[in-house]
């Protein structure tokens, strides 16, 4: 897709978002207005009323694709948002509910009932199905398994079992399998009884009667050979497999590398249970990606931007209570200097340069390193190779900004030794950052933990208290 297409998408999404907004603004008024009056028909026209905004709403809603509401539903308020999600059809209502973010779809789900939201998840396919079971209440769930047939059942029970960041938990069960001793004849016959192949289907699974997995059949290969030549004679025997319990991370990593569309999942025995296709990965990839985002920023979890103020409180306070702890002990580190700024004001207008630019440079370090450890490239043993390296960054960095905001200070204040101390404590904290943008979350690493999580925060108490403590602690031992 062009980027001039992409641009167009956007905008029509804003427009069709802008006109939800204003037929709901439009709704509100006249509700509004006719609520006032105390008319004889004050019922009816309010009936009316009601009726014609919110059919206008359903037509505009009707005919987007299931990822467009749910970007429409996210924009909403919770108020207009249930008003919205009223009028999407009972059809649509599983397909939406897997593309909303996880805060919107727990306030969705509270807002139906029982046999709603199992009429809504019988529309999805079973992969999906394991996709939103963790938020259904477990009621909903009985039903459900009730309503599925034995197979679907097991499948289900499969998909559920799997921890989240694995390969089971991502696999689609939609498959097309064929044999090694059948014609391509006979595999295009057979094809043609679908009425439409599964998504994403660039390859066949051969199988044997016992469904163990013998190779794969391109389809670019079946429709440019002879109908009269045999699977077995065509099928590829050298193609990538992921197992159930691999690391979705991993399977992402082998689509990118080898620009997979779909790849075969195999069990211990080499039965083949079921295949991950690019679509999903995708989708991994980008939740992994804010989930990242949100942990280095010290969140728990995704938030509903309409959330509750007490919701949104849970959800931010932990970090923040270790930034409230972090920044009081920058501010006893100021605090023990306060005799050398009282006698040199300059050094409390120029150590939040020093602070600044050292949570900067600790920023990009950590962020370098959070991102080699998620394409595994960075192993914990790397960590003094990777030390030294941007340690050398740091002091040609410091040396060259620190320089040259030493010569500002110098040209300000007219003192030498200001901006040398400036020049000094700007490297010093560089390299401090540095030290702590490798060591934070190869520690993390190593002892198992999520390398991003309040990774930003910590770096910035670092370098804070660290700069304060480098620039006064230089400014008073060589300039008073």
């Amino acid at each position: 897709m062009s980027e001039e297409t992409q641009l167009s998408d956007t905008e029509d999404l804003q427009e069709r978002l802008a006109e939800v907004q204003t037929l709901l603004a439009r709704h509100r008024l006249v509700e509004d207005l006719v609520h006032r009056q105390d008319t004889p028909r004050h019922d009816l026209v309010e009936d009316l009323v009601h009726k014609q905004h919110l059919s206008e709403l359903q037509k505009k809603l009707e005919p987007m694709h299931p990822a467009d509401i749910a970007y429409i539903l996210e924009a909403l308020p919770p108020d207009e948002r249930l008003i919205a999600w009223e009028l999407v059809k009972a059809e649509r209502e599983g397909e939406i509910l897997l593309e909303v973010s996880d805060a919107v779809r727990e306030s969705l789900i509270e807002s139906m009932g029982r046999n709603e939201l199992v009429a809504a998840a019988e529309t999805l396919d079973t992969d999906e199905l394991a996709d939103l079971a963790p938020d259904l209440p477990q009621e909903v769930i009985a039903d459900l398994f009730q309503s599925l047939s034995v197979e679907e059942r097991e499948q289900l029970r499969a998909a559920m079992s799997y921890p989240e960041d694995s390969v089971g938990a991502i696999m689609d069960f939609d498959m097309v399998t064929v044999r090694e001793d059948v014609t391509l004849e006979v595999v295009l016959r057979y094809l043609r009884r679908f009425d439409e192949l599964p998504d994403h289907t660039d390859q066949l699974f051969v199988v044997d009667r016992d469904e163990h997995l013998k190779g794969v059949l391109p389809l670019n290969v079946l429709l440019v050979n002879e109908v009269d030549m045999e699977v077995g004679a065509l099928m590829q025997t050298d193609y990538i497999e992921l197992e159930p319990d691999d690391f979705a991370e991993e399977a992402a990593k082998a689509f990118e590398r080898y620009d997979l569309v779909s790849a075969p999942v195999v069990d211990p025995d080499h039965k083949l249970i079921g295949r991950v296709t690019v679509n999903t990965v995708v989708d991994f990839i980008r939740e992994e990606a804010e989930s990242e985002q949100l942990a280095k920023a010290g969140l728990r979890e995704e938030e509903d931007i309409f959330a509750s103020v007490w919701d949104s409180v849970k959800n931010r306070w932990s970090w923040l209570a270790i930034n409230l702890v972090t920044a009081f002990v920058a501010s006893r580190v100021i605090g023990a200097f306060e005799g050398s700024i009282e006698k040199l004001v300059a050094l409390a207008a120029l150590m939040p340069i020093v602070a600044g630019i050292g949570g900067n440079s600790g920023n990009q370090t950590i962020t370098m390193i959070v991102r080699a450890v998620a394409m595994g490239q960075v192993q914990p043993d790397a960590t003094r190779r990777l030390l030294r390296k941007e340690l050398g960054v740091s002091l040609i960095n410091g040396l060259i900004w620190g320089g040259l905001l030493g010569l500002i200070a110098w040209w300000l204040y007219g003192s030498v030794k200001l901006g040398l101390v400036m020049t000094g404590a700007m490297t010093l904290n560089l390299m401090l950052a540095a030290s702590a943008g490798v060591a934070i979350p190869l520690m993390r690493l190593r002892f198992g933990a999520d390398p991003a999580v309040g990774s930003s925060v910590m770096i910035t108490a670092l370098t804070d208290s660290g700069g304060f403590f480098i620039f006064l602690g230089l400014a008073t031992l060589f300039l008073m």
